[in-house]
C-alpha cells in the first residue's frame, strides 16, 4: 500500500480526536487498576504478588503481542482492527464482573483486555503517525493523554460505582461505557494514494503476474498443459465408462474445434490457479524471511537496541507506582482524613500533561528527543529512589505528580523510534520495542509486591526500581554519545537499510 504525503492536518486531527477517546475508553480501567487491586486484595485474600499480576497483564500482554499487533495493523488496517479490539476490551471487562477468583480475572481482565488494548494502541499510533509529519510530536502528545485524562477520570469514577453498585457493577459499567470506541473505531479512515488502486479493486486476472519475482525457470504453459493433458483425457474416459456406444461415438468427433477450444481454455485456467497458488506461497514465505532479516538489520543499531533494554528496565521500574501507590499510602498509615485526592488520579492528570508538554518540546528544531528522553528517565530513577522516605500525604502526592508528568515520556517514545530507524520501519520496530516494554510492565508489579510479602516493606522494592531505570537511561545516554558517530564513520559506511540516530541532529 502506497501513502500519501502527510497531510499534518485535515482529516487527521478527526483521527487525533478519535484515537484520543479511543485510548480513554480502553486504557481508563486498566491504568486505574489500582483502585481495583484494593478491592480484589480484600475479595480474594490472594497475596500482593499474586494479585498484582492481573494489572500488570492488562497492562502489559498487549505490549508483549505488539509484534503481533503490529501483524495485523499492517495487514487488515486501523479501523478493522479498533473495531473488533473494542469487542474484546468490552467483553473482558463485562466477563471480570462475574470472576470467581483471581485466576478468572488473569484471562478475562488481564489477557483479553489487555490484548484488545495493545491491539488499540497500535492502531492508533500508527494511523497518526500516517497523517502527520511535521506535526507529529503534537500529535501523539495528543493521543496519548487520552490515556493519561482515562486514568484521572477513571480511578474517581470506579472509586464511586464501586461504593454505589458493588465490584461487579462497576466491571460492568465500565465494560458498557468501552463499547464507544466501536464508534471512534469506524472513522479511522486509512491515507492511501489516490492515484493507487485499493485491493478490493485489483483486477483478480492479474494477480498472478504481480508475484512472479522470483526469476525462476518456470515451466511453459504448454508444458503445464502436457503434464495436465493426460489428467484431463482419464477424467473425460471416467465421466463416459457406463455408455460406451456413445463414447465411440464421441471419439469419431475429439478433434472438433469446439472440444478443442473447451479442453485448451479448461487445461489453462488449472495452469494459471496452479502458478498463482505456488507463487502466492512463495511470495508468503519471502515475507516472513524479509522480516526477520529486518528484525536483525534493526538490532545492528546500536541505539536501537540500547533503546529497547532502556523501555525493558524503565517498565520494570517506572511502572508498578501507577498500580501500587494506593497501596503504599495505605501500608505509610496515610490517615484518611488527609486523602484528599487519590494518588493515582494525581499521576493520571500529571501524565497528561507531561505527554502534551513534551511531544511539544519535541517539535522544537533545537531540542533533541533522544537527549529529552533519556533525560525523564534519569529523572525517574530519582524519584523512585525518594519513596521510601515519603511518609505524608503531601510528600506521596508530590512524588506521585513528579512520577505521572515523567511517564508522559511516552508521548515522545513513538517519535524517537521514528527518528531512530525511519518511517518506513516504525511499525516493525515499534511493536518490538513494545514487545519488550509489555515485559517489562508484566513484570515490575509482581516483582514489587513480592518485595513486599518477602520484606513486609515497599522500600526495598523501590531501591531496586530506581535502578532499574537509572541503569537504564544511562545505557542509552551511552550509546548516543556523538563520539560512536565519529567511529562509525572511519570504520566503514553503514549496511543497506540501517540507521544511525545523530545525536547533532535537530530532532
Amino acid at each position: 500500500m502506497v501513502f500519501r504525503k502527510p497531510p499534518d492536518g485535515g482529516w487527521g486531527w478527526v483521527i487525533v480526536v478519535v484515537s484520543f477517546f479511543t485510548q480513554f475508553l480502553c486504557y481508563g480501567s486498566p491504568l486505574a487498576v489500582g483502585v481495583l487491586y484494593v478491592e480484589w486484595l480484600d475479595a480474594f485474600g490472594e497475596g500482593k504478588g499474586k494479585t498484582a499480576w492481573v494489572g500488570s497483564l492488562a497492562n502489559g500482554i498487549g505490549l508483549l503481542a505488539s509484534p503481533v499487533c503490529s501483524i495485523c495493523v499492517s495487514s487488515f488496517g486501523a479501523r478493522p482492527v479498533a473495531i473488533f479490539s473494542g469487542f474484546m476490551v468490552a467483553g473482558g471487562l463485562m466477563m471480570s464482573s462475574f470472576a470467581p477468583n483471581i485466576y478468572f480475572l488473569y484471562l478475562s481482565y488481564g489477557i483479553v483486555v489487555g490484548l484488545g488494548c495493545g491491539l488499540l494502541y497500535t492502531a492508533t499510533v500508527t494511523i497518526t503517525c500516517h497523517y502527520f509529519d511535521k506535526r507529529r510530536g503534537l500529535a501523539l502528545g495528543l493521543i496519548s493523554t487520552g490515556s493519561s485524562v482515562g486514568l484521572f477520570i477513571y480511578a474517581a469514577l470506579q472509586r464511586e460505582l464501586i461504593d454505589l453498585y458493588g465490584l461487579d457493577g462497576c466491571l460492568l459499567i465500565v465494560g458498557a461505557l468501552s463499547l464507544n470506541i466501536l464508534a471512534c473505531g469506524s472513522l479511522m479512515r486509512p491515507l492511501e494514494s489516490s492515484d493507487s488502486p485499493s485491493p478490493e479493486k485489483i483486477c483478480v486476472d492479474k494477480v498472478p503476474d504481480q508475484y512472479f519475482i522470483y526469476h525462476e525457470k518456470e515451466k511453459t504453459v504448454e508444458e503445464n498443459i502436457s503434464i495436465l493433458e493426460k489428467g484431463y483425457i482419464d477424467e473425460k474416459c471416467v465421466n463416459n465408462v457406463p455408455d460406451y456406444k456413445q463414447d465411440s461415438i464421441l471419439n469419431k468427433n475429439v478433434l472438433t474445434p469446439i472440444n478443442v477450444n473447451e479442453k485448451d481454455t479448461y487445461k489453462k485456467k488449472v495452469v494459471e490457479q496452479t502458478n498463482f497458488c505456488k507463487q502466492l506461497a512463495k511470495r508468503k514465505w519471502q515475507l516472513y524471511l524479509n522480516y526477520w532479516e529486518e528484525t536483525v538489520v534493526l538490532f545492528k543499531n546500536k541505539v536501537f537496541s540500547a533503546l529497547f533494554v532502556a523501555i525493558l528496565l524503565f517498565d520494570i521500574g517506572g511502572f508498578p507506582p501507577s498500580l501500587l501507590m494506593e497501596d503504599v499510602a495505605r501500608s505509610a498509615n496515610v490517615s484518611e482524613d488527609d486523602y484528599h485526592v487519590p494518588l493515582i488520579s494525581i499521576i493520571g492528570i500529571m501524565t497528561a500533561v507531561g505527554k502534551l508538554t513534551l511531544g511539544i518540546l519535541a517539535d522544537f528544531k533545537w531540542v533533541n528527543t533522544l537527549y529529552l528522553y533519556v533525560s525523564t528517565l534519569i529523572m525517574t530513577g530519582v524519584a523512585l529512589f525518594a519513596i521510601p522516605f515519603a511518609k505524608s500525604y503531601l510528600t506521596l502526592a508530590m512524588l506521585s505528580g513528579i512520577l505521572g508528568f515523567l511517564t508522559g515520556n511516552w508521548s515522545i517514545f513513538p517519535y524517537v523510534t521514528t527518528k531512530t530507524v525511519g518511517i518506513e520501519k516504525l511499525t516493525h520496530a515499534y511493536g518490538i520495542l513494545m514487545f519488550f516494554a509489555g515485559l517489562g510492565n508484566s513484570l515490575g508489579p509482581p516483582i514489587v509486591g513480592w518485595f513486599y510479602d518477602w520484606t513486609q516493606e515497599y522500600d526495598t522494592a523501590f531501591y531496586f526500581s530506581g535502578f532499574c531505570v537509572l541503569l537504564g537511561g544511562f545505557l542509552l545516554l551511552l550509546a548516543a554519545l556523538p563520539c560512536w558517530n565519529a567511529c562509525t564513520n572511519q570504520s566503514s559506511k553503514l549496511p543497506p537499510n540501517t540507521y544511525s540516530y545523530k545525536v547533532a541532529s535537530s530532532a
